[in-house]
């Protein structure tokens, strides 16, 4: 690829082979017509979305099996979408989003990979509403609250986008942000549901990552008496 290197392996995610493009390392950076500095986005952390990450590997994981049955799912900063691209051989309706000008390519490049239907993608700036994007029963992440205002922008965003009825399931490598988006998500009728997750083979119990999972129901939305 012009301007920067990448590689291909073999993932196991949900018990499949997967073939991945990544960049090849974290010195990677190509911008040559400034699309990543006017979105704000610096050439320290340009190369942050194209990278296989624990947190990653983890949601992939977790949306081998979860319950999609009926569900529109949406994938946020999504990066190279790794669980987008788990969600879509399983048939789901599922829409990946991220504001890296490249997260799209790369996404679509690794679906054709694995011979897979391309995933539906959208451009998402957290603090920039659009309203064309519509609401959806699911809304995943990996990794997402890594900066401590994410979590003020993160719980705003998602009434913009969330079912009245609805699950928000973040993976979070235990960076220690999530609990003013946990309060934020409790005012929102979301209850929380933590499970303590190994992120990686050199990770011991008590695990440092968690898969956090916040469910509004009908009853807590006020739908039903």
């Amino acid at each position: 690829m012009p301007g920067y290197d990448t590689h291909t392996r073999t993932l196991r995610l949900g018990g499949l082979d997967y073939r991945i493009r990544s960049l090849a390392d974290l010195q990677q950076f190509a911008d040559p017509d400034n699309h990543a500095q006017l979105l704000g986005i610096s050439s320290a952390q340009w190369s942050l979305f194209g990278h296989i990450w624990p947190a990653g590997r983890l949601l992939a994981e977790a949306m081998a099996t979860h319950d999609i049955a009926g569900k529109r799912i949406l994938e946020l900063g999504c990066g190279l979408g790794l669980a987008s691209l788990v969600l879509r051989r399983r048939g789901a309706d599922v829409v990946a989003s991220d504001y890296h000008p490249l997260a799209e390519t790369f996404l679509a490049y690794n679906a054709a990979l694995n011979e897979l239907p391309a995933v539906p993608y959208r451009t998402l700036r957290w603090d920039t509403p659009n309203d064309s994007l519509g609401r959806f029963d699911l809304i995943i992440g990996s990794d997402i609250l890594y900066e401590r205002d994410h979590a003020e922008r993160l719980s705003a965003l998602l009434p913009r986008h969330a079912q009245r009825t609805c699950e928000v399931l973040i993976t979070d490598p235990g960076r220690g942000n999530s609990a003013p988006f946990t309060r934020a998500l409790a005012a929102q009728d979301f209850v929380l549901v933590e499970r303590r997750c190994r992120m990686d083979e050199g990770d011991t119990p008590p695990f440092r990552g968690r898969l956090l999972s916040y469910a509004r129901t009908e009853v807590a939305a006020g739908v039903m008496p």
